[in-house]
């Protein structure tokens, strides 16, 4: 019975089927990391390609003179209204005539370079130079002490078309001053 005891046969299989177990495990986390790697990339794509788009609308609005920014058919949504550049209080309408008016606020699925659909929203509201603007309506005042004067802020938000209530991929602000032209 001792001679049995001591003998080594039948470990090879046992050592092999660990050996096995701990070979899975470690293929298994390197599956997990690129699929991460994947999901991330993808991520960095949507939101590269959504700022893109956001700087090129912006553009069209520093095209314009200071009288002809304003809201351009601003949709009534919930994920229009409920982002945090909405300010029904101090939205701008038209006000004067121009020769081209602003792009739309929102609009239907705009493709980006990578063929993916986004939603890019316009939000067109005033602000004061420094501070917040008071009295409400379409011409606020800035009569807080230090606050300067009134000036209109475009925030372009671009996010996902299918899946609008997600993050957004990219969010860009810029301020005009009826000075400045």
């Amino acid at each position: 019975m001792r001679a049995r005891l001591r003998s080594e046969c039948g470990f090879g299989l046992i050592e092999l089927l660990i050996a096995m177990v701990m070979l899975n495990i470690g293929i298994l986390a390197i599956v997990a990391a690129f699929n991460a790697g994947i999901w991330t990339l993808n991520r960095a794509s949507r939101a590269s390609t959504g700022a893109a788009l956001a700087d090129a609308r912006l553009e069209a609005y520093r095209a314009l003179s200071y009288g002809c920014l304003y809201e351009n058919s601003p949709p009534g949504d919930s994920t229009y209204t409920s982002d945090s550049a909405y300010d029904a209080t101090y939205g701008i309408t038209a006000g004067t005539a121009c020769g081209t008016p602003p792009p739309v606020a929102s609009s239907n699925p705009q493709a980006g370079a990578d063929r993916k659909n986004y939603r890019v929203d316009t939000y067109v509201t005033w602000a004061c130079s420094a501070g917040s603007p008071s009295g409400g309506g379409a011409n606020p005042t800035c009569a807080a002490a230090g606050s300067g004067r009134p000036v209109k802020k475009v925030t372009v938000v671009v996010r996902d078309y299918a899946k609008p209530s997600t993050r957004p991929f990219a969010r860009v602000g810029s301020t005009f001053d009826a000075s400045t032209g």
